[in-house]
Parts: C-alpha cells; sequence; structure tokens
C-alpha cells in the first residue's frame, strides 16, 4: 500500500494505517463516498432533501461547520482536526487558516473527507490512531479541534485516566498561546432528561445514571469537565453553549452571553433517532434561564482551553439561498462595551450586509419626528461586517409575554395600539421595514427601538400589513400567544379576511425567496420519519379525574404532538352524546388529532368542514385516518382502545390563511372493549366500505338497546356482553 496518495489537493497519509478502519458507520459511507464524487457542494442541500436520511444530513449539512466557522481565527493559523471523519469540519477549517494537519481511523471516512474537499490544497490527512500517529506531529499548532471527538479518549487512548492524558499529549503540540476547541454533548443536557436516548449508546438515561464501565463512549457535565482540565494544569478555559446542540448549531451563548425569556424554542426534533417527550423543553429552559442554570443543562458544550475571544454570541440564518447567508454576532469591543455584528457568510451575501446602511439611513428619514428608534449602522471595512449598537431593554415581544402569562388582555391591547402609533409615524413615505415584527423592538421604558432591519424595501408597506405579519409570527412560535383572540386588533385597523389571504400568501413568497425553497429542517425532520413518544402515563396528568367522555386535541405544527400543546376544547358532549368543534389551526400545522374520548367507542363524523368547505367535497384534500380504529362505514369508526385517536391529514390541502378553521361535528357512543372488539373482527380489512357500513350497522343494532339502558352510567369496562 503506497504511504501516501492525493485527492486533488488533499494528501492522504497512511504510514499508520492498520489496514482495517477501526470505526464505521457501516453501508451508508459507501453512499456518501459516491455522493461526494458526484455532486458539488451546493447541490448537497438538495441531496439531503431527497434522500431523507439521518447519516447525509449528519455528514452534508453545512450546518455542521457552524460550530467553527464563527471562531476568529488568524489567516496564517496551523490547525490540528483529531477525528476529521467525513470532513463536514474540515473543508472549513481549510478556508480559515493556512495548514490543516487532520487525523481520522477511518480510510474511507478519510476518503471521503478528501474527495468532498479535493479543492483545498492545504489539507493532510493522517489515516489511523492518534495515538500512532502523534509522535510525528510537529509542536508549533495554533488551534487543536476535538469536535464530538473527545468522548471517545478511552478508545484512542487507552490508561486508567485516558482524557488528562489525552489533554496532555495534545498540549505538547500547542505553540505558546494556542487554543484546544473541544465540542461534546452535555451528560447532563435537558433533552436527555425530557426523554432523548443517549447520542453514543442509543439508551435512555445512560449518561444520567452513570456509564457502565465497557462504555465506548463517555461524555461529561460542565464540572466533570472542568475538573479534567484542572487535573491538566488548565486552568484558562472559556465555555460556549451550542444550541439546540454542537452537530447542528443555530445559537451559540456563553457565560458572559447566556440564553434570554423564550429564546429556546427548538427542542424537540431529535433527527438521530425516535425521542421521548416526558415534559415540555422550552418551559423547562425558560425556568432554568430564570434560576441562571443554563449552563448546567445546556444539551452540548464548546470549550475554548487557552486564550478567550471577543465574541460572546452568533446566531447562523445559513438556511438561506447564498444572496442571503448571514451571522450575527455580540462581542466585547477595546472599550469593554457589547457591539453587534453581522457578517456575510458567502460572497453573494455581502451587498445584502453592505445594504443594511442604506436602511438605516432611509429609516433614519422616515421616523425622524416619531417615536422610534432606529439602532445604528455602521459598514467596517475591514472585517467586512456591518456593526450596530447594542441595546439595553427588553423586546416587545416579552412584554406581550407577561401580559398573556398574567392574562392581562387590557395591557396586551394597549402595548399593540402603541406599536400600532409608532410604527403609523409618515405613513406615505418610501421606505418601510418588512421585517418589524415584535421580537425586533427592544423598550427601555418610553424608548422602541427597532434593533434589527435587514429586511427593508424602499416602498409603503400599509401599517395593517405591518401588524399582520408582526402578529403572524409571534403566535407561530408559541401555541400559547393563542390566547388573546388577534380579531379586535386586525378589526381595529379594518384587516379583511381576504386581505389576510393575501398576506399569507405573500409571506410564503417572501420565505421562499429567502430560503430558494429549500426545505426547512422541520420538513427534513418529518421526511427523516422520526417519531415522538409521550408515554401513555404521562398523557393528560390526573387521567382519575378525567371523565371518559372528555375530548382531547393535538396539532402537528412541524415538531410532532405535544401534551403540553395539546388541549381540552371548552365544548362537551350534549345530552344525544354529539359535540360540535371549531378548531382553530395555523397555516403552518400538518396533522390535526382529535381524541374523541378516553374509553372504547363508536364515532361518526356527522359534518366536518374545512374553511367552511365540506371534506367530502372532491376539491378538498384532507385525509381522515381513525389511527388506532377501524372504519365500519363512509364516516364511521370503531375503537376498541381507552385512547382512540382521529388523524386529519391537512399536507395535501394548501393553506391560505394564518388561521384556518377545522369545524367537525361527532356523535361519540361508549361502549364495552368486548363490544367494541366484536365489531372490530366482523369488519375485514379488504372488504368494501358499503359492506364493512352493513356489518357494523347489522352488529350496531344488537347491543343499540343495551346501551341506552346503560348510557347513563358511562363506564362499561367490567361489564359482560353477549
Amino acid at each position: 500500500m503506497q504511504e501516501e496518495i492525493k485527492i486533488g489537493g488533499v494528501s492522504l497519509n497512511f504510514k499508520h494505517y492498520s489496514g482495517v478502519d477501526l470505526y464505521s458507520d457501516g453501508a451508508i459511507e459507501n453512499d456518501l463516498l459516491e455522493i461526494v464524487k458526484k455532486y458539488k457542494k451546493e447541490e448537497y442541500q438538495q441531496v439531503i432533501e431527497e434522500r431523507n436520511s439521518w447519516p447525509i444530513l449528519y455528514h452534508l449539512s453545512e450546518q455542521r461547520s457552524n460550530i467553527v466557522e464563527w471562531i476568529p481565527m488568524d489567516s496564517n493559523a496551523k490547525v490540528l482536526e483529531v477525528g476529521s471523519g467525513c470532513g463536514a469540519i474540515t473543508g472549513m477549517l481549510s478556508k480559515k487558516a493556512r495548514e490543516v494537519v487532520a487525523c481520522d481511523l477511518s480510510r474511507r471516512r478519510s476518503e471521503i473527507n478528501a474527495t468532498r474537499n479535493a479543492d483545498c490544497d492545504n489539507v493532510t490527512i493522517h489515516v489511523g490512531n492518534f495515538r500512532d500517529i502523534e509522535p510525528d506531529l510537529p509542536k508549533d499548532f495554533d488551534y487543536i479541534f476535538l469536535i464530538g471527538v473527545f468522548e471517545y479518549g478511552q478508545g484512542y487512548i487507552g490508561t486508567d485516566t485516558p482524557y488528562e492524558r489525552f489533554l496532555r499529549m495534545l498540549n505538547r503540540h500547542l505553540k505558546k498561546g494556542g487554543r484546544i476547541v473541544i465540542a461534546i454533548e452535555n451528560r447532563l443536557g435537558l433533552k436527555y432528561f425530557a426523554g432523548c436516548a443517549e447520542d453514543h449508546l442509543g439508551s435512555y438515561f445512560t449518561g444520567i445514571e452513570g456509564y457502565s464501565a465497557d462504555s465506548v463512549a463517555r461524555t461529561f457535565s460542565r464540572n466533570g469537565l472542568i475538573n479534567i482540565f484542572k487535573k491538566c494544569g488548565m486552568n484558562e478555559y472559556h465555555f460556549y453553549y451550542p444550541y439546540p446542540d454542537y452537530k447542528l448549531m443555530t445559537l451559540l451563548h456563553s457565560d458572559s452571553y447566556l440564553p434570554g425569556h423564550g429564546e429556546l424554542q427548538d427542542n424537540v426534533r431529535n433527527f438521530d433517532r425516535d425521542r421521548m417527550i416526558l415534559f415540555n423543553e422550552k418551559k423547562a429552559y425558560e425556568e432554568l434561564v430564570k434560576e441562571k442554570m443554563y449552563p448546567e443543562f445546556a444539551n452540548s458544550f464548546e470549550v475554548i482551553l487557552g486564550p478567550g475571544f471577543d465574541t460572546i454570541y452568533s446566531k447562523y440564518s445559513n438556511d438561506r439561498v447564498d444572496e442571503f447567508k448571514i451571522r450575527t454576532d455580540i462581542a466585547i469591543d477595546r472599550a469593554g462595551r457589547k457591539v453587534i455584528k453581522k457578517f456575510p457568510l458567502s460572497e453573494a451575501a455581502k451587498e445584502h450586509v453592505l445594504g443594511i446602511r442604506d436602511a438605516y439611513l432611509g429609516l433614519i428619514e422616515k421616523y425622524r419626528g416619531g417615536d422610534l428608534e432606529i439602532n445604528d449602522c455602521q459598514i467596517n471595512e475591514t472585517e467586512g461586517c456591518a456593526v450596530f449598537s447594542f441595546v439595553n431593554g427588553v423586546p416587545l415581544s416579552s412584554l406581550l409575554d407577561q401580559c398573556i402569562d398574567r392574562d392581562d388582555e387590557e395591557a396586551f391591547t394597549a402595548l399593540i395600539g402603541e406599536y400600532i402609533k409608532r410604527i403609523g409615524h409618515k405613513p406615505d413615505y418610501p421606505v418601510s421595514d418588512y421585517d418589524l415584527i415584535f421580537s425586533n423592538i427592544m423598550v427601555n421604558g418610553p424608548i422602541w427601538t427597532i434593533i434589527d432591519y435587514e429586511w427593508t424595501y424602499g416602498k409603503c408597506i400599509p401599517v395593517k400589513d405591518q401588524l399582520w405579519r408582526a402578529m403572524y409570527c409571534y403566535r407561530l412560535e408559541d401555541r400559547k400567544r393563542d390566547h388573546f383572540d388577534p380579531k379586535p386588533i386586525y378589526n381595529r385597523v379594518g384587516l379583511t379576511e381576504k386581505e389576510m389571504q393575501d398576506l399569507l400568501e405573500e409571506e410564503y413568497a417572501f420565505q421562499k425567496y429567502v430560503t430558494g425553497n429549500r426545505k426547512s429542517m422541520v420538513e427534513i425532520w418529518r421526511g427523516i420519519g422520526r417519531k415522538t413518544i409521550v408515554p401513555k402515563e404521562l398523557q393528560g396528568g390526573a387521567n382519575a379525574a378525567r371523565p371518559d367522555d372528555c375530548v382531547q386535541v393535538y396539532l402537528d405544527e412541524g415538531e410532532g404532538y405535544s401534551e403540553d400543546d395539546s388541549f381540552f376544547p371548552e365544548e362537551v358532549y350534549d345530552e344525544k352524546n354529539e359535540i360540535s368543534l371549531d378548531l382553530r389551526v395555523s397555516g403552518d400545522c400538518r396533522t390535526v388529532r382529535v381524541d374523541p374520548a378516553f374509553a372504547p367507542c363508536i364515532v361518526t363524523i356527522m359534518d366536518a368542514t374545512w374553511n367552511d368547505k365540506s371534506i367530502s367535497d372532491n376539491t378538498c384534500h384532507i385525509s381522515i385516518h381513525p389511527v388506532n380504529g377501524q372504519w365500519i362505514s363512509d364516516d364511521s369508526f370503531v375503537f376498541n382502545s381507552d385512547d382512540p385517536n382521529i388523524e386529519f391529514g391537512l399536507e395535501n390541502e394548501p393553506s391560505k390563511m394564518d388561521r384556518n378553521h377545522l369545524k367537525l361535528t361527532l356523535l361519540t357512543t361508549l361502549i364495552p372493549a368486548n363490544a367494541a372488539s366484536a365489531i372490530a373482527e366482523s369488519i375485514h380489512a379488504d372488504e368494501p366500505v358499503g359492506e364493512k357500513a352493513k356489518k357494523g350497522k347489522d352488529i350496531i343494532g344488537k347491543i343499540k338497546g343495551k346501551i341506552k339502558q346503560k348510557r347513563e352510567e358511562r363506564f362499561y369496562k367490567d361489564e359482560e356482553w353477549d
């Protein structure tokens, strides 16, 4: 075997390769090699969307490199990457550094790495165990990166103290003032308490309860890592907190800038495997943030060992077309003040970032003499970014949330009225901020400041249109924000139903314009097909206090069903066992699940409309599926379950409104379990609906009299039926 080969500009060194790949994801690596041979990097997103595969998303998503892209690295830096895998990080390091030396156990992974990064002429990959490669490495690296690697230290190094020895070994190869960068899961990350399996072992609560001696990987708590660092004499360390984790990071906080209330929204999706949902992570994080405990329960850590950075926060907006990909940082300037910087993440996005200064000047003129301040914007030519002052205060969205939390509709409406008044200054001036949403306005007493205005256009946008979009974005983020009916607010500014439909279509068109019609992470998650599971014991809380004819509703808006976000309609069954529901459904909702009872039952859909159009209409494309029941006629089901579910699939029915209406009238009759079984057993799945209906009606007729006699009892589980 050749000791060294080249693939494009990348050198592969096999001096320490044993001939056997000691780490592999299996056959998927062959697929990955074919993909990187066949497709260009800019085509990877299309492959990800088509294949619906977690390994392909994980290895090829450009979001993987966010974890190192933010680091303000000198272009003359020399970098060591340990555990380079399939090259998701290597390519970004190559762009940022003068020289990259990488190490990996696997020949196949290294071939994938070299092939996808063949245009890089400053990368060398050593294939083999790091313990064997290490003596040959130079000792003048500016950075050493371990991204998802430190947890495998025992396998790399062995000995009784593998992690301490690993760090000491690495430290020998740093030049003075150099840095080691570690990205790793938090053993006590909130997601593991909430029902995610341990990332490496696939078992529940493994890290929380403590790893066994033979675990192939081992992650650590924040204090656990600090103890290892101190044992190695490494007392200069800086913790960052990638969110939702380091693999697909979109937000990065630090001890100098921790999350604010309601900021951590993206919790439920778990791409690598199905998960349980034991509680609402968003609400739990809000409490942890309030108690200043977020650092202990963040899902992942990124630790800088060595000198720190001025950057204390980063937010990525790179799920867009190249023209609009940006990163927003909060940093500490030389005077010790916080400043905000927006960086282009592509050559094409430079014009977009530089154009924010023009937006600033236009908005200054529009609101001159009014009650809205515009956060100042300057262009830093040297860094190639737009720079803004850091504005103190509370986001308007948080003030509105506080009104909801204390059920103060009057104060909520007053804030909206103040918003309408302030943004309405000079309505005919031909400059408007399309993205004038509540979270982009910082309130500090009487001073209201627009802090983000990258989507400003040289035209007039009516106040009522801006209000609709602000309400739409606000309510979309959290179901609790549906608490107050927006109709009176819309009526106040004269918004008609037709105008709102048009504005929703405009919003969809805007999102397509910004993203280039690429799939969102929610859609990719849905395509991969991961499930969220709520243990039955947790469903609905106090089961004993709930009557069997209670109705519960779930809405899947892209993150699966959540027990905490489900609700019990105020409507109840009447004396005829009928109930009429008017369910308000957002434009992002994909499925509505109605649990018509909490006992075996027969359910007939008496009427069903979508935005006042009958679901039975040929032009309506809403599917109806009795998840754990069986059709017995063209409008009825039988459920032999204490938890009957009916799903209404909306994916094939285009939604044109901010709030749609699914209206249902259900006739539900509770029956004993053995009666439900008898009906279900008499129906054959391959029979025509007409035959099912006839058989179902015959059996129902036989037990109808007895049901009528016992209707008042409402509970039949222990009855014997013929």
